[in-house]
């Protein structure tokens, strides 16, 4: 995919950049949904289908196939100057709704968050303030901001999610006896005893059809430790906790485990891979009811935590023990 195709031609992203040394609104770099939304194929930018809030076109039935969800973004490196040259430090978390046209590329929000180091505000209401002005402005849609003081920051809740880690889910027969064998040995094995794709084996190339289901009916929240996909801009690994609540025809959650490492060459966005998730489960498995969950680790400060739902929030900003 070519920059220009993701609108990544503009981003700060992988480039040397000079800090600002006061309060600079225009370091914050939108980016379009609806390119990142082409990309998956979740949306036509030309051609048939109706009109949608993110500015593309949507598929055939003029639909996006979830109607809830936000990106909680927790700035960790958040400080100003008081009115007397004080420094001030805060943690924040943002909350940008899922139709806003554009999300908001990371760099350039460390950046905007890094240019009020220097600057002195009145108090912490003020800065607030000016965030929820600027990052509306543009996300192109309302954001929600809560500034954390130090004096509740020991209230800042750590977990893991609650559900079934699918991590250790057993593997199909084939798989399981490669994954066995003595390092170096058996057909299937690479360099050290690690598993090569085989038609059983996990595989680095994102395909829905991996996604399988059962006979039963489940109302259940799966989640797995390994999801890795790739900045689409400086190939760099992004990491994460992701999880899937839903109600409907059983999951089996080795071919859920296989369809999510298969994320693992992936170059996109955090909430395009969400979006992508959400969307192959919704197409392939048919769940009355669906929720996808992202925690990623943190880079430059800031982690990105976005979901996406058949239902409404308010949904937990619960930190993951890796960010």
């Amino acid at each position: 995919m070519m920059d220009s195709e993701m609108g990544t031609d503009r981003l700060v992203l992988g480039r040397q950049v000079d800090y600002s040394g006061q309060y600079d609104p225009a370091q914050l770099c939108p980016i379009p949904r609806a390119l990142g939304r082409a990309a998956a194929g979740i949306l036509r930018l030309e051609g048939g289908g109706g009109e949608c809030r993110c500015g593309g076109t949507a598929g055939a039935d003029g639909k996006i196939p979830w109607r809830h969800g936000e990106d909680i973004w927790n700035i960790y490196e958040l400080s100003w100057l008081e009115a007397g040259g004080r420094p001030a430090v805060a943690m924040a978390v943002v909350r940008v709704p899922w139709d806003s046209p554009c999300l908001i590329e990371s760099k350039s929000l460390k950046l905007y968050c890094n240019s009020f180091n220097m600057t002195h505000f009145s108090g912490v209401q003020a800065v607030r303030d000016a965030m929820e002005r600027d990052l509306s402005q543009a996300a192109g849609a309302p954001v929600a901001v809560e500034i954390l003081e130090p004096d509740s920051f020991a209230a800042v809740a750590v977990g893991e999610p609650q559900g079934m880690c699918i991590d250790r889910a057993e593997l199909p027969d084939a798989l399981a006896d490669l994954a066995d064998a003595p390092a170096g040995q058996g057909e299937g094995l690479g360099a050290g005893g690690a598993v090569l794709a085989t038609d059983n084996s996990f595989v680095c190339n994102i395909d829905p059809v991996l996604l399988t289901c059962g006979n039963g009916i489940a109302r259940e929240t799966l989640f797995s430790r390994l999801f890795r996909s790739r900045c689409p801009v400086t190939g760099q690994p992004d990491w994460a906790t992701v999880t899937v609540r839903y109600a409907g025809q059983r999951i089996h959650a080795d071919s859920l485990l296989r369809y999510l490492v298969s994320y693992r060459e992936h170059q996109g966005f955090h909430e395009a891979c969400v979006e992508r998730i959400f969307a192959d489960i919704l197409s392939r498995c048919r769940p009355d009811e669906l929720e996808v969950c992202a925690r990623f680790t943190r880079r430059g400060g800031i982690d990105i935590n976005p979901v996406r739902s058949t239902a409404p929030g308010p949904w937990e900003n619960l930190r993951d023990p890796r960010q």
